[in-house]
């Protein structure tokens, strides 16, 4: 069976919640407005791709590539990124609403998570060391044996992660977010 390959094309404002995006690849497209609320998109190849102001949640996504792509101002409610294919995953979020997404045993170093809501976001076994929440709302999210040496939380909130169980060498924290690695202790700070 051939797979269709898309390069260098915009779609705007189409819905693929009844009819599903064509499997194939798509190399340097733009998604602008697009509903691909609990559709499929398994087996579908994204490469330099950029996603704006498209809603992409509880999608499935078993072996889907994304290699280099963009989120701008999506919406990727419980978006299960453990299942699309870890070779070369490379993604990056600005704007992005990511309440409930799954990043279970990924390796997404260096990765750009800017403004994102983050709500009991799974992150347990990920890599994600150098990586940068910038802003972020981490409320509840779940960050067991997860690698975030080097990772930048300075200006994110409501973080809590326990330093046993953790890798968070060298990673940075303002003196406000820090309170939350002591949350595991269960100790009063006043």
């Amino acid at each position: 069976m051939d797979l269709n390959f898309i390069n260098d094309k915009t779609f705007t404002g189409v819905s693929y919640t009844s009819t599903s995006l064509p499997k194939g690849e798509y190399d340097n497209c733009t998604f602008i407005n697009c509903d691909f609320s609990e559709s499929y998109l398994s087996s579908i190849s994204f490469l330099e791709c950029v996603f704006i102001d498209c809603n992409l949640s509880m999608v499935k996504t078993k072996g889907t590539t994304l290699n280099d792509v963009v989120f701008n101002n999506c919406k990727l409610l419980g978006f299960p990124f453990h299942d699309c294919n870890a070779f070369l995953l490379t993604i990056t979020f600005n704007d992005c609403q990511l309440n409930l997404a799954s990043f279970f045993n990924l390796k997404l170093k260096a990765t750009m998570f800017n403004t994102c809501k983050l709500e009991q976001t799974d992150f347990t076994n990920a890599d994600l060391s150098a990586s940068k929440f910038i802003e972020c709302n981490l409320y509840q999210a779940v960050f067991d044996n997860t690698n975030l040496e080097k990772v930048d939380f300075k200006t994110s909130y409501n973080l809590t992660i326990n330093p046993e169980t953790n890798r968070i060498k060298n990673a940075s924290f303002s003196k406000e977010n820090a309170l939350g690695l002591l949350n595991t202790y269960q100790i009063n700070i006043e």
